[in-house]
């Protein structure tokens, strides 16, 4: 504790005056805190009270990490053998308001200047851990794949759904359009959330736009609409298809229509990125396309396809088959930096290989999709190139479970040498 208050009189000397008075006025909170600590301490042994904060900043996490938590609840894992209660508080500032109304509907979400303050002098006072609601077993991984298991935890009131609906017939769409939603990763929404941090070590994640032109169109050749999604991107997507909505950048975009979009498509095609998480726990079909890293892509869900950058070796130009990227441990680079230290450039997808896939999806989910004799055999090939039993370096999880994912088929009918 003393050391607790230490920090604290550090940072005012530091601060200057705006910093004392912030501090100052969190003093009472901390202060408040101590007797309910004191009090959840004592009633434990009848009602055991755990605390925690969701991971509002960045939608992933805040799909991804809250709807695990609530599958795991349901499937009895990571739960006290007790009765308990859990109480989340909100980290500022919030990525997305509508999210935060509809988690309220299944989570105790209290004010978070009650709650945090709690949460640190537990952690200050020894023997609270199991005051800690802490990560679920997974993260926002579905290793457990309780995804095939329980419904999703996300859901709309039927007023939210008619305002769902009008929104889709004032974008242009009639009664029951399909639409794929399609996110493509800049470093733009980052940049703009928090100017001050340098987001450049997730460079390699990024992608161009107008390489997804091709799949766009032919998609809704096919009758489909494709929402274009982003809440902050660098460049408009430059089709004038009638059924491509430049949705992040026409001015239509809301809090509310990106979760309703992302629950509804018929599908998302994305670059592994945070809103994808959103059509992913609604259980949608997801398209990864220039993954990377590639021993973390999405390998849960039933309708899940997936497509890798090209690593190339900068010294040779010679493009790393798919067992080479995990010989030569890239597959779990997760900084730009780590790349060039290992002499890989990732080359994005052709956007012939992108709108391949892309079909491959299409017709999958109505049932033309054709089949040749060598794709199970190589869909197995890859499988057994790639480290199913792989944990995560920085916590030990695991980050597979049972593997429902493929592999584009027309990139390995292609490129069938890569399966080495």
């Amino acid at each position: 504790m003393m050391q607790f208050i230490k920090r604290q009189l550090k940072q005012i000397q530091q601060g200057g005056s705006t910093v004392l008075l912030r501090q100052i006025s969190k003093m009472p909170r901390y202060i408040f805190a101590i007797p309910v600590v004191l009090i959840m301490r004592l009633i434990k042994p009848w009602l055991l009270v755990r605390l925690s904060r969701l991971n509002s900043l960045r939608i992933g996490h805040f799909v991804g990490n809250t709807e695990m938590y609530l599958c795991e609840r349901d499937a009895g894992i990571n739960v006290p053998n007790q009765r308990h209660i859990d109480i989340f508080y909100l980290e500022e500032p919030i990525c997305n308001q509508q999210l935060v109304i509809m988690w309220q509907r299944v989570l105790r979400i209290w004010p978070a200047w009650v709650v945090a303050p709690t949460v640190v002098i537990n952690q200050l006072i020894p023997g609270g851990e199991s005051h800690e609601i802490g990560n679920s077993t997974s993260g926002d991984r579905d290793v457990h794949n309780l995804f095939e298991r329980f419904p999703s935890h996300l859901k709309f009131t039927a007023e939210e759904e008619m305002g769902g609906e009008a929104s889709l017939r004032a974008m242009g769409l009639p009664d029951g359009a399909q639409f794929i939603c399609l996110i493509v990763r800049d470093s733009a929404y980052l940049d703009s959330q928090h100017p001050t941090i340098d987001w450049s070590y997730h460079n390699y994640r990024d992608s161009d736009i107008q390489n997804y032109i091709l799949a766009a169109e032919e998609l809704a050749d096919r009758g489909y609409f494709v929402f274009r999604m982003g809440a902050k991107v660098h460049s408009s997507i430059n089709s004038a298809h009638p059924k491509v909505i430049d949705y992040a950048s026409n001015g239509m975009r809301s809090d509310f229509m990106d979760i309703y979009l992302g629950t509804k498509c018929a599908f998302c095609l994305t670059v592994g990125t945070g809103f994808d998480c959103v059509p992913l726990i609604a259980r949608r079909p997801i398209v990864e396309v220039n993954n990377a890293p590639l021993g973390s892509c999405i390998t849960w869900g039933n309708t899940s396809l997936l497509l890798s950058k090209h690593h190339i070796d900068m010294k040779s130009g010679h493009e790393l088959t798919a067992g080479e990227i995990f010989l030569r441990d890239i597959g779990f680079c997760s900084n730009s930096l780590e790349y060039k230290s290992k002499g890989i450039s990732l080359i994005e997808n052709t956007p012939e290989e992108i709108r391949d896939v892309a079909i491959e999806m299409a017709e999958r989910l109505v049932g033309t999709w054709q089949e040749h004799p060598d794709d199970e055999a190589m869909q197995q090939r890859f499988w057994e190139i790639f480290p199913t039993d792989a944990v995560d370096p920085l916590n030990g999880r695991l980050l597979h479970g049972k593997i429902r994912t493929r592999f584009s088929a027309a990139f390995l009918r292609n490129n069938s040498e890569w399966l080495q």
